[in-house]
């Protein structure tokens, strides 16, 4: 098999795209940082996309059926590793999320995200794409929900949602039916209720982020803040954008955070209506090439590990998207390859390196 294989079957198309968006990245963290304390981080960022665009390169070479064979053993380990964060994890305003390894930061919950989509493409696919039975289905909450509930009590809210999107997905390709799904979406919406009434999982401040979007002038100066300053900064931009370095939400200070969770607001800022469309169009044309890489997948597992790449990324750019225009609450979630943040640089990569991994042996039989 090794014989025929080669980058020759590479997706050099996703591949051009995927490189716009971090050389928009670089560009926007500078323009976004230029005056403020965070100087210098494009430089950083620069670094982490080379290193993820290695990474991406070794991951594809493995054949993704021999790492789904090792799936259980890495699952395993981030169970191990998010257990860690709670014991002996890095406090930062609040939340244990990260690991401390001399200089670095490492933050297991953005990692277990890559091995649930094995994982959830493994289950699936091992049950052969028939009718789910309610068992099935209830082991295959399990096998996402563990770490879900170990990410929660950190507590990271925002990562912990994107873990649902590779579930869903897995559910929909794998069989279930819809009334097995309409019984699910109920059973969802008590459960959202009884957790929000009961405060044992949510903080006040998670509780206060995600009613805030509602209406942020009921408290213009604490938990509205950011998606006053956020919305403010996106219709200032008008068509065109103020230019680059020149958006005077950003550069003043106000717009919190303008290199990582709210990046796509400095960018609207600067470069107007115009150029936020063209960034979203990217998007698109990504998910796009993705999915029909998806179609053309020689197994079921292989279609698995692209879509539920696919869910998780469409997840984080809707979430991110809507939050900084005031249509989703503050979850903290940052958008691919644009956020500044090594993990979430990594994790990407490595995401788009399986789906590349399962496009390279389409035809390999």
């Amino acid at each position: 098999m090794r014989r025929f294989l080669s980058f020759r079957d590479f997706d050099w198309t996703l591949l051009g795209m995927v490189l716009a968006l971090c050389i928009i990245s670089v560009l926007e963290i500078y323009s976004a940082t230029l005056h403020t304390k965070y100087i210098g981080f494009h430089t950083k960022q620069i670094f982490w996309i080379a290193g993820g665009l290695a990474a991406m390169f070794l991951f594809s070479k493995i054949d993704y059926h021999r790492l789904l064979d090792w799936v259980p053993w890495a699952y395993g380990v981030c169970l191990v590793a998010l257990l860690a964060v709670l014991a002996v994890g890095h406090k930062v305003l609040g939340a244990k999320r990260w690991i401390k390894v001399g200089p670095m930061h490492f933050q297991p919950s953005e990692w277990v995200k890559l091995i649930l989509i094995l994982a959830v493409a493994r289950y699936f696919a091992n049950l052969g794409g028939r009718n789910l039975s309610w068992k099935e289905i209830l082991k295959a909450f399990a096998l996402v929900g563990v770490p879900l509930l170990l990410v929660l009590k950190q507590p990271d809210l925002g990562t912990a949602l994107t873990y649902t999107p590779i579930l869903i997905a897995g559910l929909f390709l794998g069989g279930i039916n819809i009334r097995q799904a309409l019984i699910l979406m109920a059973c969802a919406i008590v459960l959202v209720g009884g957790v929000w009434t009961s405060g044992k999982l949510l903080k006040p401040y998670q509780k206060a982020r995600l009613t805030s979007f509602i209406d942020p002038d009921l408290d213009p100066k604490g938990t509205g803040y950011q998606l006053r300053q956020s919305k403010i900064a996106v219709g200032s931009g008008g068509i065109w954008g103020k230019g680059a370095a020149k958006g005077t939400q950003t550069q003043g200070d106000f717009l919190p955070i303008p290199h990582a969770d709210f990046i796509f607001a400095a960018f609207g800022e600067e470069h107007g209506f115009v150029g936020a469309i063209f960034v979203l169009l990217l998007y698109f044309f990504i998910l796009m090439r993705l999915i029909q890489n998806a179609q053309t997948a020689a197994d079921l597992s292989g279609s698995l590990i692209i879509m539920g790449v696919v869910a998780v990324l469409t997840f984080q750019i809707a979430v991110n998207v809507g939050m900084v225009i005031g249509f989703m609450p503050v979850t903290g979630i940052p958008l691919p390859l644009m956020s500044y943040g090594g993990s979430s640089v990594l994790f990407t990569f490595l995401a788009l390196g399986a789906a590349m991994n399962v496009r390279m042996r389409r035809f390999v039989n």
